[in-house]
C-alpha cells in the first residue's frame, strides 16, 4: 500500500496582501494610540516620558492593548514579507521585534518622573522585575528591528534598500540616546521620532511589497 504525501495548500494572494496590510496598519495604530493617550492623560509629557510608561495607572490597559495588538500586527507583517522575499533572516528578525512588543505589553515599565500623576519626579528609586523584563525585551526587540531593516533592505531595490538602512540607523541612534539614561527632552523626543521612522519604514516596505504578493 502506497501513500501520497499531502502538500500544504499555498496561501492565496489575498492572504499575502492581508498579512502585508498588517504591516501598514501597525504603525498608525501604535503611534496614534500613544499620541492620543499622551495628550489626554494627566501627568504625561512627551519631552520626559516614553510611550512605555503609559501602561501604568487606571488607563494603563490601553497601552498594554496597544503593545499586544501592534505586536500581533508586526508578526503578521513578517509572515507576509517572508512570502514575497527570498531571504529568511529579515522576517525572522521582524518577528522577534513583534514578540518583544507582546512582552512589553505583558511586563510593564515602571512609573517614573511624575507619571502616573503622583509619582515622584525623576527616575524610579528601584527597578521592579517587570520593569527589568520590559527593558530587556525592548533591547532585544530594538536590536532585532535594526537588523531587520538591513536584512530586508538587502532584497529590495537600491532606493528602498537605502531607505531601510537609513531608517535602521536613525532608529538605532534614537534608542542609543534613551538607553544612555539621558532624560534630555531632545533625547526623549528623538526616540519618539525614531519609533515613528521605524513604523513608517515597515508601512512603506509593506506597501512596496504588495505587488509581489499578487502572484503568490
Amino acid at each position: 500500500m502506497t501513500t501520497t504525501a499531502i502538500r500544504p495548500r499555498p496561501l492565496a494572494p489575498a492572504t499575502t496582501r492581508g498579512l502585508l496590510t498588517c504591516g501598514v496598519l501597525a504603525g498608525p495604530v501604535f503611534v496614534l494610540t500613544g499620541v492620543v493617550q499622551g495628550l489626554t492623560r494627566a501627568g504625561f509629557d512627551f519631552t520626559r516620558h516614553p510611550a512605555s510608561v503609559l501602561s501604568n495607572g487606571s488607563l494603563g490597559f490601553l497601552q498594554i492593548t496597544n503593545f499586544l495588538v501592534t505586536g500581533l500586527l508586526t508578526i503578521a507583517a513578517a509572515a507576509g514579507i517572508r512570502r514575497v522575499l527570498p531571504g529568511r533572516w529579515g522576517p525572522r528578525l521582524l518577528t522577534v521585534y513583534g514578540v518583544s512588543l507582546l512582552c512589553a505589553g505583558v511586563f510593564r515599565a515602571d512609573p517614573q518622573d511624575g507619571f502616573p500623576a503622583g509619582t515622584p519626579a525623576g527616575p524610579p528609586a528601584s527597578i521592579s522585575w517587570q520593569g527589568t523584563l520590559h527593558f530587556v525585551a525592548g533591547g532585544v526587540g530594538f536590536a532585532a528591528l535594526v537588523a531587520a531593516c538591513f536584512a530586508i533592505g538587502s532584497h529590495l531595490t537600491p532606493a528602498r534598500a537605502w531607505h531601510s538602512r537609513i531608517s535602521g540607523l536613525l532608529f538605532l541612534a534614537g534608542f542609543a540616546g534613551v538607553a544612555s539614561g539621558s532624560a534630555s527632552p531632545a533625547v526623549v523626543l528623538g526616540f519618539w521620532a525614531a519609533v515613528t521612522i521605524a513604523w513608517v519604514w515597515l508601512a512603506t516596505t509593506s506597501v512596496h511589497l504588495m505587488p509581489r504578493g499578487e502572484s503568490r
